[in-house]
């Protein structure tokens, strides 16, 4: 693989590549339908630019991507790490999520099967609510599996700061949280903690699903199967389009495009392990690993200073 930086994954002893490729969108879940050749092509190319971090879920296509991940690393002398989710239980009518030791010690079975790993570098609990994490039932099954060696490391994907406080205390290795220009807020009230645990952090939504992209208007129609159709009512995907003018002052110098700024924001933060991102085809991939910028400093110190005031002033709470 050609060489990309990396950082450590917390207290894990992995290191990581700055950028991870996400596989949500590839799955076709979220935003409709990829074509395999594309989803391949994707994962090929991702690998020749460097990038050491998978980032999965077992849900994602049904499993589709797990096994997808899995019979395209397989033979490869280095292999890049893989981090997958587990949680929800599909099968069910409707599916829902679940957390008893039971179903997640099996839901490990099958990752290691499709992933073709004895072996899983690192499983997260996939959006437990809080309750679940203070019953302490799942946590505590983590742990075993990771004495046992199914998984290296263990941690949660948050959706919220107490949420994200509780994984630490029950000792999550890794933290999956939202974290991007327009939503800064959860990481930074967590950075006490993240300092005194030691914990990896994976940042997700890094484009906030495209917006800060800068490239959806107000009057953007999404298909029925793009999850952004119950996300965003049209006006609050207007509102969210018009308060971008909250960044386009601070492009500047090698920092062209609102992506470039989006992508730099997230990596500028040293809490950050990994940027996980989304890209859904080769363009779009090589794009935002050429705007990931050659290195520190990834913005210039007066954009991150001016950057609150101008979210303040277009009511941006961040």
């Amino acid at each position: 693989m050609r060489g990309m930086r990396k950082r450590p994954l917390g207290k894990t002893g992995l290191e990581v590549t700055e950028l991870g490729l996400g596989t949500f969108g590839l799955s076709g879940d979220g935003y409709g339908p990829v074509k395999e050749s594309e989803v391949d092509r994707v994962l090929d190319r991702a690998l020749e630019l460097g990038i050491g971090l998978f980032e999965t879920a077992d849900v994602y296509g049904n499993g589709e991507m797990e096994s997808k991940l899995g019979a395209r690393f397989e033979s490869l002398e280095e292999k890049p790490v893989v981090v997958t989710k587990i949680g929800t239980d599909r099968l069910a009518l409707p599916p829902r999520k679940r957390f008893d030791p039971a179903y997640l010690r099996e839901a490990v079975s099958r990752c290691q099967e499709r992933l073709r790993r004895t072996t899983i570098d690192v499983v997260l609990l996939h959006n437990p609510s809080l309750t679940t994490l203070v019953r302490g039932e799942a946590t505590e099954l983590m742990k075993e599996l990771a004495a046992e060696g199914a998984v290296r490391a263990w941690g949660v994907s948050v959706s919220d700061v107490d949420t994200a406080r509780a994984a630490l205390a029950s000792g999550a290795d890794v933290i999956q949280l939202a974290y991007n220009a327009f939503h800064s807020k959860d990481l930074r009230e967590l950075s006490a903690d993240l300092s005194v645990s030691g914990a990896g952090v994976l940042a997700r939504s890094v484009l906030a699903y495209g917006l800060l992209a800068g490239l959806l208007s107000e009057a953007r129609a999404f298909s029925p199967d793009d999850h952004r159709t119950q996300r965003w009512t049209r006006e609050e995907l207007g509102t969210r389009v018009r308060q971008l003018e909250a960044l386009r002052p601070l492009l500047g110098g090698d920092v062209l495009t609102l992506r470039a700024l989006a992508l730099r924001f997230v990596l500028s933060n040293e809490l950050v392990s990994s940027a996980v991102l989304g890209p859904r085809t080769v363009p779009q991939l090589e794009q935002l690993v050429r705007e990931a910028g050659k290195g520190p400093p990834y913005l210039a110190a007066d954009v991150l200073e001016r950057l609150p005031a101008n979210l303040a002033k277009m009511e941006i709470e961040s």
